[in-house]
This record gives C-alpha cells, structure tokens and sequence, in this order.
C-alpha cells in the first residue's frame, strides 16, 4: 500500500518487478496508464453501498495529454502505475526549439514543449520547477511550477489609496505577460503570490 511514492531524488516504487498495482494502491500525484495514456491522480475516494460492490473513484490530470477524466473502478481492480522520478530543474530561456531548462544537478540542459508545462504562462527566467520523467523511457513527461510564485506587476490601472477590504478587482499583467485579475489596491511595480494551479491572485508581498 501506498509503494509509489513520487519523491525528489530516486523514484520509489513498489517493490514486485511488474508494474501493476491494485485500486487500494492509489494515491495522489500517483502516475498510470489509461487507454495508452497517462494521467496523474488529483483526488480519489470511495463509494460503499449496502447492495453493491465497493467502487473506487478518481479524477485523473492527463500528463502526455490536455485532458481531465474521471474514472471508477470495482474495489481491488488492477491498475497500472508507471515508474516515474522527480527532478529538479531550473528555466532558462525559451526560443524556437521550445522551453528550455538545466537540471539542477548535473547542468545538462533540455528543450520541452509547452504541452509539457503545467502553468507556461507564469514561468520566468531562473524559476524553480519539477520535472517528472518516465523512468522505463527516460522521457520527461511533465513540468511542475511551485504551487504558489511571486511575481511583479508591470501594468496595471492606478490603485486606490486605502482601498484594501474591497473583493473587486481588476486586470493586471505580470513580469512573465500573463493577466492575473488582481484587487484595486494594487499597483504597478509591486509584487505579488500567485497561485500557478488557479491562476489567481493570493496576496501582496513586500519586497
């Protein structure tokens, strides 16, 4: 239970040498493979009725792929995780061959095309990511922004002195030309925390 843990450094896995698992082995962030693609486990559950057979669920974030399912299966079901390993890695430029990072490690450095990024929009140079890779393949299958970023705002309409309990806001446009929807009070130049999964604005910093 719980063998596949994705972790910084050596992917752990369970230890049977076929790559096959059970729906008790499920977790989140877990990687496996679906109708020839593969998905990573956001959230799971399971639904227990007095007449039926246990189920399993789990909403599934396409890795090599834009989609978003869900997907039930009967308790004890196979299913099968792929070997995966996390690396660190730091952005560099992006140019015609693609996103281009360096790892942190070994400073080799590797070209990835957006598809890969979860969040394009907020990278900048230097920022700090995760790329995870598929062990039995050696590809990258994806790349992981921190959770939250902070980034400087570069246009914006003026802010209102004072202002700071209002809920409206309004556009702003960030260091990296993404527009994050920020409130009145704030103002270009500043910096602000990001969340990459939504998109949205969490707080101003202080420099």
């Amino acid at each position: 239970m719980g063998g596949f843990v994705i972790q910084g450094g050596p992917a752990i896995f369970a230890p049977q040498s076929s790559v096959m698992a059970s729906t008790s082995d499920i977790s989140r962030g877990l990687i496996i493979k679906l109708d020839g693609s593969l998905y990573s486990v956001v959230e799971f559950g399971e639904n227990k009725t007095a007449r039926a057979a246990a189920k399993v669920w789990a909403k599934l974030k396409g890795v090599d792929n834009n989609r978003t399912i869900e997907k039930t299966w009967n308790s004890g079901d196979n299913i099968f995780p792929v070997r995966v390993e996390r690396k660190n890695y730091t952005f560099l430029y992006k140019d015609d061959t693609g996103f281009n990072f360096m790892d942190a490690e070994t400073f080799e450095q590797v070209a990835l095309q957006e598809g890969l990024i979860d969040a394009p929009q907020f990278l900048k140079d230097g920022a700090e990511v995760s790329v995870l890779f598929n062990t039995e393949t050696e590809q990258p299958m994806s790349v992981e922004l921190p959770d939250k970023i902070v980034l400087q705002v570069t246009y914006t309409e003026p802010g209102l002195k004072g202002d700071t309990a209002t809920r409206t806001l309004k556009p702003a446009t960030v260091e990296t030309g993404a527009s994050v929807s920020v409130p009145l009070f704030v103002n270009e130049g500043e910096l602000i925390r990001v969340n990459t999964k939504t998109g949205e604005y969490v707080e101003r910093v202080k420099e």
